[in-house]
């Protein structure tokens, strides 16, 4: 089954509709790549698909250990080089809600996110640093 359609709407722009969903994501070339910066980038949306990825299995983990994590924020910053034109390092940043998390469930959240599909299926030249912060 087709995941998505994507359409060139010109001048570095594109709309991709999800097929199941209908819901749609337009992207923008980046200002240092002759675009407008006026929405994500294609390699944003790479960088960004890894931290919803993160936050979805940590969830899944935490919802089978019955314990929460609703109010983590990501922070993702994406670190590009030159010849070729590339991501190079993704630096992640978690910030959880104010819980008492016991070691066993840090273990769990860290253990989790380093086993998303997403980061499983990103190259190993590209550095992946993440960072948990808890209350």
């Amino acid at each position: 089954m087709e995941t998505a359609k994507i359409e060139y709407l010109g001048d570095l722009r594109t709309k991709a509709m999800h097929l199941q969903s209908g819901n749609e994501i337009v992207t923008d070339a980046p200002l240092d790549n002759q675009g407008k910066g006026e929405a994500f980038s294609p390699t944003d949306l790479f960088v960004t698909s890894l931290g919803s990825c993160l936050l979805t299995i940590i969830g899944i983990a935490a919802r089978n250990h019955k314990f929460s994590i609703d109010g983590t924020s990501l922070w993702i910053t994406k670190i590009m080089v030159s010849n070729p034109r590339r991501v190079s390092e993704i630096i992640i940043e978690l910030d959880f809600p104010d819980i008492r998390y016991t070691d066993k469930e840090k273990a769990l959240i860290e253990r989790s996110a380093r086993t998303c599909p997403v980061a499983k299926s990103i190259h190993p030249d590209i550095i992946q640093t993440i960072k948990f912060n808890y209350k």
